[in-house]
């Protein structure tokens, strides 16, 4: 008989497979365990490195970072692209920057240094990792 798999290698089970997104919601989750549990689980993670906590109910994938030993997110846009995957996630609608469009279309030389997004409606979360915060537009 076959011994059944914990609600920690469920979880570690479906973030393995998902191997576009780098950002995960609790709700993903909810259909595995109760929202205690998985919240439980999911510090449990943060704690052995595996996830990077990035905001109120936000985690991100994390690679342990060879010269700190500490956890760094591994997202393929980076910080910012994880950012606003997690914006599309929680249902919030937004657009690049200003700064960012100028770039993008040519208008400008300048390179965008800090993560902002134009936000349209309401939010209020803060999203960061380590220092880095996201700017919210409005």
């Amino acid at each position: 008989m076959a011994k059944q798999k914990t609600l920690q290698e469920r979880i570690e089970t479906r973030i393995a497979r998902k191997r576009g997104e780098d950002v995960f919601l609790p709700r993903e989750f909810a259909d595995l365990g109760g929202a205690d549990q998985v919240l439980r689980v999911l510090r449990i993670l943060v704690r052995e490195k595996r996830l990077v906590r990035l905001g109120y109910g936000v985690y991100g994938r994390a690679v342990v970072s060879r010269l700190s030993g500490d956890p760094i997110l591994y997202s393929q846009g980076g910080f910012i692209g994880a950012a606003r995957q997690a914006l599309t996630k929680l249902g919030v609608k937004w657009e690049p920057s200003d700064a960012e469009r100028d770039y993008n279309e040519g208008r400008s030389t300048q390179i965008p240094v800090n993560p902002v997004v134009r936000v349209k409606g309401r939010f209020s979360r803060r999203l960061r990792d380590g220092k880095q915060e996201l700017v919210l537009a409005r």
